[in-house]
């Protein structure tokens, strides 16, 4: 048979690597993947964000004329900010 070497205890070894190093493949191949899926809905998450955050930021004021001053627009209606700091209390800016 023409396979007859490879099957010789000499190439068992081989054998035995060229297994090992398959299933070794085949786990990267499903931790990258796992990993691009994360790296993907990461990646949506912030593109929402950047969306959000220039409507905030470029969207037209109601009066152009006389543009409202926080202390006359109600806590609801302004922009929403977001921190990373669970201390901070809501409607608070840096500014206040």
């Amino acid at each position: 048979m023409t396979f007859d070497f490879l099957f010789r205890p000499s190439h068992t070894a081989y054998l035995r690597r060229a297994a090992a190093l398959l299933e070794e493949a085949q786990m990267a191949r499903i931790e990258h993947q796992a990993a691009a899926e994360h790296h993907s809905a990461l990646a949506r998450m912030y593109a929402e964000r950047v969306r959000r955050l220039e409507n905030e930021l470029y969207r037209q004021p109601r009066n152009v004329e006389h543009p409202p001053s926080d202390a006359t627009v109600p806590a609801e209606e302004r922009p929403q900010l977001y921190s990373l700091d669970a201390n901070r209390k809501p409607g608070l800016t840096s500014a206040t």
